[in-house]
């Protein structure tokens, strides 16, 4: 696979990440606001994951998913973030053909996953609330282990599509990326060739990796609202609700900037927006989504730390 890229890169080497702005003083501020997202999403994420797997009461389906969801996320911004912030404070803004190809593949990978794990994360909750006698039958370790091998499998898969329809064009200069990383629609602009084929492919598989997951999330809901409206307890209703809330905000967050960027054709976008769309959904969503999920279960996740201190109640 390397040297079918390489066969076709024609004189390009390398490329350059322009990045967000020119200016020292604007960089140096950029570049402690994103070293502050970075370090509290690894923190934050790493003590959802270790929360999960220290504490027997969160080993649920829910708290599975919700682990591998962290675990995603830290690998999301730790393929673009690390490389931004050196590029940030550093005169040479250079990446290699090879490291933005394989730059390009991780992310999309990760981000195919967290795409689909969204749409199993919503069928977790309807089983939850429509189905709450069976769940623990229906959602047995072996089906959990299936859904997230499923999504890995279309990761890795469809990024392996996308990578190479872009990578296969040739690239003959200039070398400079009007971006902070090597994503498809910003690099697919200094290809010396007709793109309007991979605009095509972007928005087909854009459809299928975007749309029909959230379709799917969609009906999910409205038939675990359907189901919430029959519960005659105002209360009960309430909690019902709750329990999907931080779930729907997060994929909103994720999937909307994701279409925007994918599914418009490429003569449409502008650098500048495709920029703030890709912090949207690279780092802001990262960073927010285990504060949203904490906050929806925080006195899960208040005992399960206090446990993991040593100073909550041992598990009944």
């Amino acid at each position: 696979m390397q040297d079918f890229l390489l066969g076709n890169r024609s004189s390009l080497t390398e490329f350059i990440l322009l990045g967000f702005s020119g200016n020292t003083k604007i960089n140096v501020i950029l570049f402690s606001v994103f070293l502050f997202l970075y370090l509290v999403t690894l923190l934050g994420n790493g003590l959802i994951i270790t929360l999960i797997h220290k504490d027997s009461r969160l080993h649920t389906p829910m708290y599975f998913f919700l682990s591998v969801l962290s675990i995603l996320d830290m690998g999301y911004v730790t393929t673009t973030v690390p490389q931004m912030l050196v590029h940030l404070v550093s005169k040479k803004k250079t990446i290699s053909y090879v490291g933005c190809v394989a730059q390009m593949y991780i992310f999309l990978m990760l981000g195919i996953t967290e795409s689909w794990l969204f749409a199993i994360m919503a069928y977790d909750r309807y089983v939850a609330i429509c189905h709450p006698l069976r769940y623990n039958v229906i959602m047995s370790p072996l089906l959990c282990g299936l859904m997230v091998a499923f999504c890995g499998f279309w990761g890795t898969s469809c990024a392996l599509i996308y990578t190479v329809s872009a990578m296969i064009l040739p690239y003959c200069g200039p070398n400079e990326i009007n971006h902070f990383f090597c994503e498809v629609p910003a690099v697919l602009k200094l290809a010396c060739a007709d793109t309007s084929l991979n605009d095509q492919v972007d928005f087909i598989l854009g459809f299928i990796l975007l749309l029909v997951p959230l379709s799917l999330i969609i009906i999910v809901y409205i038939n675990i609202f359907a189901a919430i409206l029959r519960i005659r307890s105002s209360q009960g209703r309430l909690k019902a609700f709750s329990t999907c809330a931080s779930h729907i905000t997060v994929v909103t967050m994720f999937s909307i900037p994701c279409m925007v960027m994918y599914m418009r054709p490429g003569s449409e976008a502008s650098p500048e927006e495709d920029k703030k769309l890709a912090l949207f959904y690279n780092v802001i969503s990262a960073f927010l989504n285990p504060i949203i999920y904490s906050l929806r279960n925080k006195d899960d996740v208040k005992n399960a730390f206090l446990k993991l201190m040593g100073r909550g109640r041992a598990p009944e």
